[in-house]
């Protein structure tokens, strides 16, 4: 006597999002005070997250059906399942995390009649963003909030609002978390929002973080200084690194202009010119050399480099890339800051 049994139906888009959503909403029960009954929701979420995964991506064996995820990406943003998602972060799994960090970089990229309808969405709920950021201060999913939020900054809307929300400020106190990875992760966050900013203005003519630093100069630059004197040697090294390419870039002379005229940062670049560690001497000069080489050199900056002449003309002669490179353009580069220094008169 043999026993046939009926393969299970794969489920429908809009039934993966219904069982999504009454898996997180399960989470919020009163039975989850109970270890057990809370061990069986999360587990009920972490199988709905694989095969919404699966939905998303394929079995390996086959590739995904895009009519399928059209759907499923249409049913998530209608029953609102994205923010349940991102609100029950702090509750979801280790396993979940991971399956939703891979799922994320896919619903926010699908497109559904030349759409982005997660992006749409999330442009409808910006508190999802201020959420992502805030959650740099629990660690344990601040990994997970940190790659979710740098998808979104490769949209430049999503971008925009992050550098201009209340939470942006908070990037200068989470890059000196004493959670190593954390912080890192967090600086990580802070660059991008740069670099996609300026690949934007490269190819879109959209430069939002000139936009952004032109409106909002003093108080970004008054933070901004504290990292370049951070006691947090990482800190001080990714913040000096990204400003030396930040403001070196064409497209920001303005504001590479404005920055050198003032004499607080040409102190705070002398300073990490005596810095122990070679590489931010090295970094620090690339930006020293545009203050001294700047022909409109405003008095006090004039009269700081006159007084510490001696100081730092014997600085920049012991200063060199280092491990015996011989770097002609940098000692040339060198030689002409050295005699521009020598020849400032007050």
């Amino acid at each position: 006597m043999s026993f046939f049994f009926k393969a299970s139906r794969p489920k429908t888009p809009q039934e993966v999002a219904k069982a999504i959503k009454e898996s997180l909403m399960a989470l919020d029960t009163k039975t989850v005070a109970e270890v057990k009954a809370l061990e069986k929701a999360l587990e009920e979420v972490e199988k709905n997250f694989a095969t919404m995964r699966t939905m998303l991506s394929g079995d390996g064996e086959s590739e995904p059906n895009l009519e399928q995820v059209s759907q499923l990406v249409e049913e998530l943003c209608k029953e609102d399942v994205l923010t349940l998602i991102i609100h029950k972060l702090p509750t979801l799994g280790w396993e979940a995390r991971k399956d939703l960090v891979h799922c994320w970089t896919i619903l926010l990229k699908h497109k559904v009649d030349d759409k982005h309808c997660c992006v749409e969405y999330v442009e409808q709920h910006l508190e999802l963003l201020d959420f992502l950021v805030v959650c740099y201060d629990n660690k344990e999913i601040a990994l997970t909030c940190g790659t979710m939020l740098r998808e979104c900054i490769k949209f430049q809307t999503l971008a925009k609002y992050i550098l201009e929300s209340a939470t942006f400020v908070l990037f200068f106190k989470f890059v000196e978390l004493p959670t190593f990875d954390v912080a890192s992760d967090a600086f990580s966050t802070f660059k991008h929002l740069y670099e996609y900013s300026l690949q934007d203005l490269l190819t879109k003519h959209a430069n939002v973080v000139y936009q952004f630093l032109t409106a909002h100069y003093d108080e970004f630059f008054d933070l901004y200084e504290k990292l370049l004197t951070s006691p947090n040697y990482v800190t001080r090294r990714q913040s000096l690194k990204l400003l030396s390419d930040f403001l070196l870039e064409a497209p920001n002379s303005q504001i590479m202009r404005r920055y050198i005229l003032e004499v607080r940062y040409l102190k705070v670049m002398m300073t990490l010119l005596t810095d122990s560690s070679k590489n931010i001497q090295l970094s620090a000069f690339h930006i020293f050399k545009v203050f001294v080489a700047n022909p409109n050199k405003p008095q006090d900056v004039k009269l700081i480099l006159a007084k510490n002449r001696e100081k730092l003309v014997d600085l920049l002669q012991n200063l060199s890339p280092g491990k015996g490179a011989e770097d002609e353009q940098f000692e040339e580069e060198k030689e002409f800051i050295i005699k521009e220094i020598e020849k400032i008169s007050v």
